[in-house]
């Protein structure tokens, strides 16, 4: 028996949701949620990304938007070639379209009319109880659309004389088989470059970003990483690897996107510590404010409050000195809170930036000088911490001492 197919329109790495300013990793979804489903109800599961050869919809995108068995949408982060090809969907098949989305986000127009799969995205990562609920409650589904083939497409709801469009089966059968030929997929490029970052090697990772950006030019994710992996590669010396960096980043500019932003910030805070100018400090301070109004996420919190210091602890002018020592202070005690509040989550043991949340809040505790929650948190930290993580810690820790 010839295996269904099941066609995936969304996003894919980290996009920010602009109406919660909350930074989601949509190949956890992907991973966690989606594939798993698909193939539990014996579908082959093909992600948009993966047969993409460039940034505009191709023939075989439009084949599978026609022909293909089930289509789920995932429209989280208002991602607009999701909602573009959603539209597409229904302009063209009746029945098996599932929107689904993160819970938390809304959408800039009317979808009410739309039976919506909403699940809960910890930012980083999707929490284990809720992938395994997700998977089973939407694999559910899935067998349910397929059985059903009830019409949901407002279109076809709307005007239910109307033919949809149909490919020939020869001509659909040629477009399946060229792309299960295909072995240079844009998600595989993808994944060698994240591979080569968890090794540490930045500078080939470099390369395979550079592919992918070339492949989907106006990809934000793409840029991000590649401006990443520049700067941290250091080569040919790090002066210059930051200097290409902010060239490759401005492709973005300007920007609301915390995560741009907070890359940005990071060049100049390292450009100030290679060269002591205080305007690149200033740089480093204004974009890592602006990604922390937006999206309240502590690493870029803590960044900020840090530069504050560091700023206070270089200038003369007294009033100015204050500020930035009050704000600072301030925005610690924001993070804190907001930290707190995650770690009495029931699904807080099930993220994967736990350490790190750990090592912010033993950061931000010894800023204020509760020396006693901050040892607290640093053995919290340090229990579940490899060697180079404790090293860049103890680093950490160090600078902020010196500064207050």
């Amino acid at each position: 028996m010839k295996k269904k197919i099941c066609f995936v329109i969304m996003g894919f790495g980290k996009k920010t949701d602009p109406s919660t300013g909350k930074t989601l990793d949509l190949d956890k979804t992907y991973k966690n949620i989606i594939q798993p489903a698909v193939l539990l109800s014996e579908y082959e599961c093909v992600r948009a990304d993966e047969i993409q050869d460039s940034g505009i919809i191709d023939r075989s995108m439009y084949a599978l938007l026609i022909q293909s068995d089930l289509v789920i949408a995932d429209i989280s982060t208002f991602n607009p070639n999701a909602i573009y090809e959603l539209g597409i969907r229904h302009a063209v098949k009746p029945f098996s379209t599932i929107v689904i989305k993160e819970k938390e986000g809304r959408v800039p127009f009317d979808l009410d009319h739309t039976r919506t799969f909403k699940y809960t995205h910890l930012g980083e990562d999707i929490g284990s109880d809720e992938a395994e609920r997700c998977v089973k409650d939407l694999s559910s589904l899935i067998n349910s659309v397929a059985k059903n083939q009830q019409t949901d497409s407002p279109l076809y709801e709307y005007f239910n004389s109307i033919e949809p469009p149909k490919l020939p089966d020869g001509e659909f059968k040629s477009i399946i088989t060229e792309l299960a030929d295909k072995e240079k997929h844009i998600f595989a490029i993808v994944e060698n470059a994240k591979s080569l970052m968890a090794e540490n090697d930045f500078l080939n990772a470099f390369k395979y970003w550079d592919k992918a950006s070339k492949i989907i030019e106006s990809e934000t994710y793409f840029i991000q990483q590649k401006t990443l992996c520049r700067y941290k590669s250091k080569e040919p010396s790090e002066q210059l690897a930051l200097s290409d960096a902010l060239n490759i980043i401005e492709d973005l500019l300007p920007s609301n996107d915390p995560e741009t932003l907070g890359i940005i910030g990071a060049i100049y805070k390292r450009l100030f510590v290679l060269n002591d100018d205080l305007e690149f400090l200033n740089r480093a301070i204004d974009n890592y404010k602006k990604g922390w109004n937006i999206s309240e996420n502590y690493y870029t919190g803590e960044n900020y409050a840090f530069c504050l210091n560091l700023k206070a602890s270089k200038i003369e002018e007294s009033d100015e000195k204050i500020y930035c020592n009050y704000e600072a202070k301030k925005t610690r005690e924001k993070i804190i809170q907001n930290l707190e509040e995650i770690l009495s989550d029931d699904e807080f043991e099930n993220r994967i930036d736990t350490k790190w949340i750990y090592a912010t809040l033993s950061h931000c505790y010894l800023s204020i000088a509760n020396l006693e929650k901050a040892s607290e948190y640093e053995k919290e930290f340090l229990n579940n911490s490899l060697d180079w993580e404790k090293e860049t810690f103890e680093n950490s820790k160090k600078q902020l001492t010196e500064i207050l």
